[in-house]
């Protein structure tokens, strides 16, 4: 069974397109509340701590090579396990083979596999020890940073706080620990642990919160560093440092899904370009008419920006003529894994004419002898221009050695400026389906009235259910909510929307998606549950929902909104890159779960066909190397010799949203009526 990637939609945001948002009725909304920590989650079932042990030892990392697991680790999802939990656990596969060389398989008749179960409680054993070892993930703990913190147990880590150096760090306040529960604060020797060399880390997953077994009269752990104080116990994400520590035990000299940074600031990413008649990119630190510096070096809601000269790439538009185009190309890449699926991750800048265009194309490659192969054009931007760094997705389907192209090519109406990109990531993990970025967001959530509601445009699923999603704004947090529309194939839909899992990130906006420590919650529509007032919520929006008139004038039914009303905190998004220059984002996807009902994976997603809006009518000329002849001066007239640059879904599928109007004047108008009128 074959499914489809959805339409990557990019909705680039600016507060000036919010005057007179919609306010609503807080009963419209369904608060699915906060993630629990493990502590508390095990204490229904008196559980002293979230670890099976039968060594007596607590190190940080576990020494003896005889207890690591052999990558890809062999796993079971058994049948008792929630679906939701399922699809998290999926996800957090994912973030161990973005990040390292871990990765997970289903089994086939390995003798050492994980079993993943629902029991009472969030525990596993530490490191490898028995065949069909289990992993509990039960109720409540179906948290990606939760499935992360079991599984790095089950990969050899103790907690964080147990680590040899820990006072040098951290005070443990022994008189606010619970009776009976001081064990779980032991610390070890050095002869019987290891860190790796890792320093020690506040933000690790590993680490308890500041109140863990709390008898009630106060923090059981104190910071040295009182900054830290609230950063000890995050459940977001895999820290840099658990990242590193658990890639040296590993002795990781790469990742499963990984394929490329560029930030064009400090090393070669092998990069080349050629021109066409027109200007070149080119490597600078600004440009005219825009960006004023590269996206790397921006402020953050913590930093006040890299004070180091940061560099991106800009082709200009401003000279020439209609159809010179400048291109920039990555190094040659081989796909990996099964699944064919490449998330191609950018920021850029637009500064020209309107009617200039950024297409980003894949080459493929048949064999190692072919130096030429053949393009596919996979994304496009055009339309006005920028104010912001703006992020954008392009889902890739490479199955053979390919790069990466970006034609930035010359409009018909007069430029003072160009296209810039900067961070450029490259992974084969699926893209979000749905991009929303908020520029001046801090300003935004400050100056908006209480319970304003931003609204996306209609989506349509890989199934064909109609939805929006929704950010609302409540001053000093905001929230993330999904909301069931009526839509065009309802009369042939299963209702209640049976297992659908909608996933949202805070996206961390540090450059490299390695060192990305995202907010993320999940959830899944349940057809069988009825709410206290006798409806399901994800049953048929014409049946239970609420009309109001689109941006059409034609009347559409929406049902109640859920998600976690408390997603983004102020103090939240001002940690980490969760703000980066002024701007948040925020991705949704919406993935059907049905066939995990009974097995350990999905299906490989596959990507529809593009369209694109202004498709080149010129000739492929093939890529920039064999365009340049083999003397140490090339014509002037056709080509600009290659060059080695310092380092560093769009698919519309049946979304019916196109990537290439994303910039365009009629989808900002259309934007701005929305939301007036919604």
């Amino acid at each position: 069974m074959k499914g489809y990637i959805l339409l990557v939609v990019v909705l680039a945001v600016s507060s000036a397109l919010f005057l007179g948002p919609e306010e609503q009725d807080t009963e419209d909304f369904v608060d699915c509340g906060e993630a629990k920590n493990i502590d508390e989650i095990n204490k229904v079932d008196t559980r002293h701590d979230d670890i099976l042990e039968p060594q007596n030892t607590q190190n940080s990392v576990v020494i003896q090579d005889d207890f690591l697991w052999t990558s890809p680790v062999a796993y079971v999802l058994e049948n008792d396990l929630e679906l939701n939990a399922k699809g998290v656990i999926l996800k957090a596969f994912d973030q161990f083979r973005l990040k390292t060389c871990i990765d997970f398989k289903q089994r086939d008749s390995e003798d050492y596999y994980i079993s993943v179960q629902k029991l009472n409680g969030c525990f596993s054993y530490v490191g490898r020890l028995m065949s069909g070892q289990p992993v509990s993930i039960g109720k409540y703990c179906d948290e990606i940073s939760t499935v992360e913190h079991e599984f790095l147990h089950a990969l050899g880590f103790y907690h964080e706080q147990n680590r040899y150096d820990r006072d040098e760090h951290v005070t443990i306040a022994y008189e606010n620990i619970q009776e009976g529960f001081v064990d779980n604060f032991i610390k070890v020797r050095s002869e019987e642990s290891t860190t790796m060399g890792v320093p020690y880390d506040y933000w690790s997953v590993m680490h308890y919160g500041p109140n863990a077994f709390s008898n009630g009269n106060g923090s059981t752990i104190m910071t040295k560093d009182e900054q830290y104080q609230g950063v000890i116990g995050q459940r977001r994400d895999m820290s840099p440092w658990d990242v590193l520590e658990l890639n040296r035990r590993y002795k990781c000299s790469s990742t499963v899904a990984f394929n490329m940074y560029c930030g064009f600031s400090e090393s070669d990413c092998q990069m080349t370009r050629c021109s066409r008649k027109g200007n070149d990119w080119k490597r600078v630190t600004y440009a005219y008419g825009g960006p004023r510096s590269d996206h790397t070096s921006l402020p953050t809601g913590s930093t006040y920006g890299d004070q180091t000269i940061g560099y991106f790439m800009h082709a200009s538009t401003a000279k020439g003529t209609e159809g010179d185009s400048a291109w920039l190309e990555t190094k040659r890449m081989m796909p990996t894994r099964e699944c064919h699926v490449q998330c191609l991750q950018f920021y850029y800048y637009h500064s020209g004419n309107e009617s200039d265009i950024l297409n980003i194309w894949i080459r493929e490659f048949h064999d190692e002898r072919d130096f030429t192969g053949t393009r596919r054009l996979m994304g496009q931007i055009t339309g006005p221009q920028t104010s912001h760094w703006q992020i954008h997705h392009v889902s890739l389907n490479a199955k053979k050695d390919f790069q990466v192209e970006f034609e930035a090519r010359k409009g018909a109406g007069k430029s003072s400026g160009g296209f810039s990109i900067d961070d450029i990531n490259l992974s084969e993990i699926e893209c979000p389906h749905v991009t929303i970025q908020f520029n001046d967001f801090e300003e935004l959530l400050s100056s908006s009235s209480y319970n304003t509601v931003l609204n996306s445009p209609r989506q349509y699923s890989r199934g064909g259910y109609s939805y929006r999603v929704s950010v609302v704004l409540f001053k000093t947090f905001a929230g993330a909510f999904v909301q069931l529309l009526s839509g065009k194939n309802d009369d042939q839909l299963e209702w209640p929307c049976p297992y659908r899992q909608v996933t949202m990130h805070l996206v961390d906006q540090t450059p490299n998606i390695k060192m990305h420590m995202t907010m993320q919650r999940s959830f899944t529509t349940d057809p069988t549950t009825i709410n206290s007032q006798g409806f399901n919520f994800w049953d048929d929006p014409r049946k239970i929902g609420n009309p109001f008139k689109d941006q059409n004038n034609q009347t559409v039914y929406g049902g109640p909104r859920y998600g976690p009303k408390y997603f983004a905190r102020l103090e939240t998004l001002k940690s980490r890159s969760f703000l980066k220059g002024g701007s948040a984002v925020f991705t949704f996807t919406f993935e059907d779960l049905n066939l995990l009902i009974n097995k350990s994976a999905l299906p490989c997603p596959q990507i529809a066909p593009v369209k694109i809006a202004y498709p080149p009518k010129d000739l492929d000329s093939g890529p920039c190397s064999p365009r340049i002849p083999s003397t140490t001066r090339p014509p002037q007239t056709k080509t600009t010799p290659i060059t080695a640059l310092p380092k560093t879904t769009d698919d519309d599928s049946i979304f019916g949203f196109s990537p290439a109007m994303v910039a365009s004047p009629v989808l900002t108008l259309l934007l701005a009526l929305m939301l007036l009128i919604l």
